[in-house]
C-alpha cells in the first residue's frame, strides 16, 4: 500500500464540510501547519475540531476560526485566542471544554478501541452535566466516551514510507494518541526516509495507524509565549 502522497492539499482533499478531525499539537508546537494551512484553502465549513488547545488568532486553528469552518471546538485551553472568544460569547461556535487529561485519555481509549471509561476529574462541576456516573469503593467516577473522529491530522520530526513516525522533545505532546485514534489518519513530517531507515527502537506511532504520509514544506514553528531573562 502506498502511503505517500504528494503534499498537504492531496492529503486532505477527501475531508467533507462537517468532518470531526482531531488535530495534534500543544500550543503551536507541533501542530500539522501545512494541513491546517490547505483545510483553510480547501475552504470547507461545519468542522468539528477535537485539539488541546486553537492555536492563536493568526497562526494554526486561529487560521480555520478566522474563516468561520469549525462549528464546534472541543480542547481543553482555549486563551491566547480572541476570534476564539468572541465566536464563543457571540453564539457563533459551540465549545466543549474538557479536562486536559481527561482529553488525552478519551483519545487513547479510542487508538485502543475501548469505547468508555470512568474519570474522577470534572465529578460534582459543570463537566459532569448530563454524564452517567458509577460508584466504586466509595468514589464516584464519570463515564467518559472515545472520541470518534473522521480524521486525524499530526505532524511529526521523521516519518517513512510506510507510516512509521519519530517525534522530537515536546511536539510529541499530542501526536501519538490523536494518531491512533483517527479512521483517517494524516501525518505531515520535516523529513521523509525509505522504510527500513529508521531506527526501530526509536518508533513512538507504528506505520499500521497512518493511512497517508508527505514532507512538509516552510515549517515556522512559532513560539506561542517567549520569555526570556532581561539582560544584566
Amino acid at each position: 500500500m502506498n502511503k505517500v502522497v504528494a503534499n498537504a492539499d492531496e492529503a486532505i482533499k477527501d475531508i467533507p464540510s462537517g468532518a470531526t478531525i482531531m488535530l495534534g499539537g500543544f500550543g503551536l508546537c507541533g501542530i500539522p501547519e501545512n494541513c491546517i494551512a490547505a483545510i483553510v484553502r480547501s475552504g470547507i465549513t461545519g468542522l468539528t475540531c477535537i485539539s488541546n488547545n486553537a492555536g492563536v488568532d493568526d497562526f494554526g486553528l486561529g487560521l480555520l476560526l478566522q474563516k468561520h469552518q469549525i462549528k464546534k471546538m472541543i480542547a481543553s485551553y482555549v486563551g491566547e485566542n480572541a476570534e476564539f472568544e468572541r465566536q464563543l460569547l457571540a453564539g457563533e461556535m459551540e465549545v466543549d471544554l474538557v479536562p486536559q487529561g481527561t482529553l488525552a485519555t478519551r483519545c487513547l481509549i479510542a487508538g485502543y478501541g475501548i469505547p468508555f471509561v470512568p474519570v474522577l476529574a470534572g465529578v460534582g462541576t459543570e463537566v459532569a452535566e448530563g454524564k452517567e456516573t458509577i460508584v466504586r469503593n466509595g468514589k464516584t467516577y464519570l463515564i467518559e466516551e472515545a472520541f470518534d473522529s473522521d480524521f486525524a491530522i499530526v505532524k511529526a520530526w521523521k516519518g517513512d514510507t510506510m507510516g512509521n513516525l519519530v517525534f522530537k522533545g515536546t511536539a510529541r505532546n499530542f501526536n501519538p494518541m490523536m494518531a491512533m485514534a483517527g479512521k483517517i489518519t494524516i501525518a505531515e513530517v520535516d523529513e521523509l526516509v525509505e522504510a527500513g531507515q529508521l531506527d526501530p527502537n526509536t518508533i513512538h506511532v507504528p506505520g499500521v495507524y497512518v493511512n497517508r504520509i508527505f514532507q512538509g514544506i516552510n515549517y515556522e514553528k512559532r513560539i506561542e509565549q517567549k520569555t526570556v531573562r532581561p539582560r544584566p
